[in-house]
């Protein structure tokens, strides 16, 4: 085989073996579900539109299989108001707040069912928070989680929350509760 031939098939060679490289790595990274970024000013943006929009607090509401004020539900409901409200009113828990909040900003359900301890699970604690992280209250720690509240933190000691039975989607500070379990983000 003349030298040309034998460059010929080399480069042929080389040009197959970068194809299936580009081949293999597309599949790959493809295979890998990446989160498109969603700045943290979106979030806020998001929550202070629907705090404006006065929805009530409801017990269990926000956990239908789509995110956004539904029904709640009296089941496991501690509440002062009695008889419990949840079951005929439409409006949004604290994490049913947050799952909708969150949805919104990202164009899709990236909290997914399930309450506060759920929600927890799928984050990450951050010692730095930034406006749009979420901020937990109860118990985390490597044995055992129990938590009772998260709301949106916009800075500044205040987050965005659902807080409770007779109350409407609001701005409160931090410290209103007293068991701060940590800020976390996706």
């Amino acid at each position: 085989m003349s030298v040309r031939r034998r460059a010929a098939w080399a480069c042929r060679v080389l040009v197959a073996a970068a194809l299936m490289v580009a081949v293999l790595l597309a599949g790959a990274t493809a295979s890998v579900p990446l989160r498109p970024y969603v700045p943290p000013e979106a979030v806020v943006a998001v929550a202070l539109d629907v705090e404006g929009r006065g929805i009530v607090y409801s017990w269990g509401g926000g956990h239908a299989d789509e995110p956004g004020p539904s029904k709640g539900t009296c089941l496991g409901y501690t509440g002062r108001v009695r008889p419990c409200p949840a079951a005929r009113t439409v409006g949004l828990d604290c994490s049913g707040f947050t799952r909708w909040v969150y949805a919104l900003a990202h164009g899709r359900d990236v909290l997914g069912p399930g309450n506060t301890d759920d929600h927890v699970r799928r984050m990450r604690r951050v010692s730095a928070p930034v406006p749009g992280d979420l901020v937990f209250f109860g118990e985390v720690t490597r044995q055992r989680v129990r938590t009772h509240h998260v709301g949106i933190y916009l800075g500044g000691g205040k987050m965005v929350n659902a807080p409770e039975t007779g109350a409407v989607v609001r701005v409160d500070p931090i410290y209103r509760l007293k068991d701060f379990a940590g800020f976390y983000r996706l």
